[in-house]
C-alpha cells in the first residue's frame, strides 16, 4: 500500500524568524507501523508532525505521503490521508456539540447527511463517546476531549493517524483508557510524547530528534532502555522501568 507510505528525504524547516527547527531529518515509516517521535522541549518533533499533513511545508527537501510530495498544491489531498491531532484538544473542537465537531470535516468533503452521520456515528463509538454526542465540548473532561478530539479526526477516514503529546493532562485512567484505545487502531501511527512508557506500550518503533535532527531510529525498547541515548537527549528510562530506590 505504497498510498500509506511517509518519507521524509532531508527535510528542513526553518520559521520566519530564522529559526530552523528541522534540519536535514530523513525517515521512511511503512504501511501499519507505529512510531514513537521523542526528544526534549524544543527538539523539532511538533515541527515534524506539522510537516506530515500540510499545517507547515518544508522549506527544503522532500515529505512525501504515498507517491504524493508535500506542497501548497497538494496540501489538500495530503490531508485527506494523514489526520493530525493536536496537543491541545480546545484547538480541534470548537463547534457548539460533540456531534457537529465531530461532523465538521465530513461536511466540508461534500458527503451526504446519510454518511455524515454514519461516520460520526462510528467514530464517536470507536473512541467510547458515542453517550457525549449532545454535549458541549467545553463541558467534557480532559480525556473525554482527547477522545473526541481523535474522534474529529478518525471521521475523515484518515490512512495515517498523527498525534502530539495525546497524553498530556490526563488523569491514569484516561491514560491507561487511550492507550488501549491507539492499541487497537490498525492505521499507521506517528505519535510524538513525553510520555515515554506510552511511547513503549504503543509503539513498536521509535525515533528520536534532537536539535532538529534525527540521533536514533530503532526498535522502540532497544531505543528507549538504552540509557546512554537518553542521557545524551535529556530523557529518562520510562518510569515503568526505573529501579525503584
Amino acid at each position: 500500500m505504497s498510498h500509506h507510505i511517509v518519507e521524509f528525504k532531508d527535510v528542513y524547516f526553518h520559521y520566519p524568524d530564522g529559526t530552523e527547527a528541522l534540519k536535514g531529518v530523513s525517515f521512511r515509516i511503512l504501511h501499519g507501523e507505529s512510531v514513537g517521535i521523542a526528544g526534549a522541549n524544543g527538539a523539532g518533533k511538533t515541527t515534524l508532525l506539522m510537516n506530515l499533513n500540510g499545517q507547515l511545508i518544508p522549506t527544503n527537501g522532500v515529505a512525501s505521503i504515498g507517491e504524493v510530495p508535500l506542497s501548497k498544491k497538494t496540501r489538500q489531498e495530503v490531508r485527506k490521508k494523514v489526520g493530525l491531532v493536536f496537543q491541545r484538544p480546545n484547538d480541534q473542537l470548537f463547534m457548539p456539540t460533540v456531534y457537529e465537531d465531530v461532523a465538521f470535516g465530513p461536511i466540508n468533503l461534500g458527503l451526504s447527511e446519510e454518511v455524515v452521520d454514519e461516520r460520526v456515528k462510528h467514530a464517536l463509538e470507536t473512541v467510547g463517546c458515542l453517550h457525549l454526542s449532545h454535549r458541549p465540548p467545553h463541558r467534557l473532561s480532559e480525556g473525554q476531549k482527547t477522545a473526541v478530539a481523535i474522534a474529529t479526526v478518525m471521521a475523515m477516514n484518515p490512512d495515517i493517524l498523527v498525534m502530539d503529546e495525546p497524553a498530556s493532562n490526563l488523569d491514569p485512567k484516561a491514560r491507561r483508557q487511550l492507550i488501549n484505545l491507539l492499541k487497537g487502531f490498525r492505521h499507521t501511527k506517528i505519535i510524538a510524547s513525553h510520555d515515554l512508557d506510552l511511547v513503549l506500550d504503543v509503539c513498536e518503533r521509535c525515533i528520536i530528534i534532537q536539535d532538529g535532527k534525527v540521533v536514533a531510529d530503532g526498535p522502540a525498547e532497544d531505543i528507549l532502555l538504552n540509557e546512554a541515548i537518553l542521557r545524551d537527549n535529556n530523557l529518562e528510562l520510562p518510569l515503568s522501568r526505573q529501579k525503584r530506590g
